[in-house]
């Protein structure tokens, strides 16, 4: 059991050696700031107290030094600084850089002063002390009754309790306010746990302490509960400092991840057109994966983004809430309809050959969407691309073509004839509400992830695509 408790005391040192690892390039560079010097502190003499308080360094400490039983104000005094820091913390975290920044100057040195008072009175108190024989570790009870150990111990332990209560009461009430960041909620509570089992340790503490001075022996409450309580409480106060550090870090980085993989069904429909992908380097951070993801996705659309059909783009959003779809994922299918139709024509005007008049074919089992996926419906690649590139007007007929202009007509009198307001030319049904304002290229660039979201599921676009390919007037419009 005791050997146990011996390797007990390096756990919350390398839990609080790694919490202290964390925060330390924020504390050095930013020392001027009273939290972070308190939680600096708080850390350091955190690491310190369990490094000196294990019994194999206790020892080597009065061995050392050649006097017996020194190490016992030297722990103390290191318990007494991290009881101090507790409260500066506590100061800096309730006022800040406030207009009570006067008063927390003054509660600053007060702390300051009392616990340094404090530390100056135990060494006083252990010199007046005769303490001969070493107690490596029950040196609280073995001299609970001698004259001047007995108020030395008493004293930090008072220090201690204080200062433990203070914190653990205003961390756990600060830990119920509203509005704050999950992850730092949870720091708070591990941190409010912390401080309530260091209760516990001053409470074995004095408990066999009080035993002794009233004659009676429970010893066990110094060497058993309060040692595995002060390990479990730093252990907690640690984890305190970690959780809204480690938490929002990994949360950042699983966004960043999750965001870059959403991208893949629009990146791979980009590489059919482009002929190449983003750099790739083991190397570099998911941050700058996905920057390079979404740079190469949007210079593949931009040219595509020009010629878009927002006649069709609108007739597949209407088709869209018409099959009861939520409007703005409706608008993302619009979009992937529409895209698909561009990138569909402008590979069928690269081999020359003509749209087929077709309608679409079942819906592939599952993955992202590709021209290969889905058969767009009849259409003019002469409209959407230049008149060098585009097949024969002849060999284009579509089921919805009836408002057309004349197959003679150019580029720039083809994405007319989708206003209502071009002279000459039977109007087509006025677009839904997202596209009323005429052609707009931005939702395709700026919402590249909802789009991508879309491509994977090609049983949605074909049935969109259906029937957005059907009669106009068969198609409940939604405004």
């Amino acid at each position: 059991m005791n050997h146990g408790l011996y390797i007990s005391f390096w756990l919350p040192t390398a839990v609080l050696g790694a919490a202290l690892a964390i925060k330390l390039p924020s504390i050095v560079k930013l020392w001027r700031d009273p939290l972070l010097r308190a939680v600096g502190g708080l850390l350091v003499f955190g690491c310190a107290v369990f490094v000196f308080a294990a019994p194999k360094t206790i020892a080597w400490t009065n061995r050392v030094t050649g006097v017996p039983n020194i190490a016992a104000p030297w722990v103390y005094s290191l318990l007494t600084a991290l009881s101090a820091s507790w409260l500066l913390l506590i100061i800096a975290w309730r006022n800040g850089r406030t207009e009570r920044s006067a008063q927390t100057r003054r509660t600053t040195r007060l702390v300051v002063s009392v616990y340094a008072a404090v530390v100056v009175a135990l060494w006083v108190l252990f010199t007046l002390a005769d303490v001969p024989v070493e107690r490596i570790r029950d040196l609280d009870t073995y001299y609970a009754n001698t004259p001047f150990m007995r108020e030395e111990i008493l004293l930090y332990l008072v220090a201690h309790t204080v200062a433990c209560s203070v914190t653990a009461r205003l961390v756990w009430n600060w830990s119920r306010t509203d509005g704050l960041d999950a992850w730092l909620r949870w720091g708070l509570r591990f941190l409010g746990a912390g401080y309530v089992t260091n209760l516990l340790f001053s409470a074995a503490k004095l408990t066999a302490v009080g035993a002794r001075w009233t004659g009676h022996d429970l010893d066990w409450l110094n060497t058993g509960i309060a040692p595995s309580a002060a390990c479990v409480a730093a252990t907690l106060v640690a984890i305190g400092f970690i959780v809204p550090h480690a938490g929002q870090y990994l949360q950042e980085r699983w966004r960043v991840r999750r965001r870059h993989r959403s991208l893949q069904p629009l990146s791979r429909l980009m590489r059919t057109v482009t002929g190449g992908r983003e750099p790739f380097d083991l190397r570099a951070t998911p941050e700058l994966r996905l920057i390079r993801r979404e740079t190469f996705i949007r210079d593949a659309l931009l040219p595509l983004a020009r010629r878009l059909d927002d006649d069709l783009r609108a007739r597949a959003y209407d088709a869209a809430v018409a099959l009861g779809v939520e409007r703005g994922r409706a608008q993302a299918l619009a979009a992937a309809v529409a895209l698909l139709d561009v990138v569909e024509a402008r590979e069928r005007a690269q081999h020359g050959t003509a749209a087929p008049e077709a309608t679409p074919p079942p819906a592939s089992d599952g993955g992202a969407a590709s021209p290969a996926l889905v058969a767009p419906r009849a259409r003019r690649a002469a409209a959407a691309f230049p008149a060098s590139a585009a097949p024969p007007a002849s060999a284009s007929a579509s089921p919805a073509a009836s408002a057309a202009p004349p197959a003679s007509a150019s580029p720039a009198a083809s994405a007319a004839s989708a206003s209502p307001a071009a002279p000459g030319v039977s109007a087509s049904p006025a677009p839904s509400a997202p596209f009323a304002s005429g052609p707009d290229t931005t939702y395709l660039l700026r919402e590249i992830q909802a789009v991508s979201q879309a491509l994977r599921h090609p049983d949605d676009i074909q049935a969109v695509r259906a029937r957005a390919a059907a009669p106009a007037e068969s198609i409940s419009t939604h405004d």
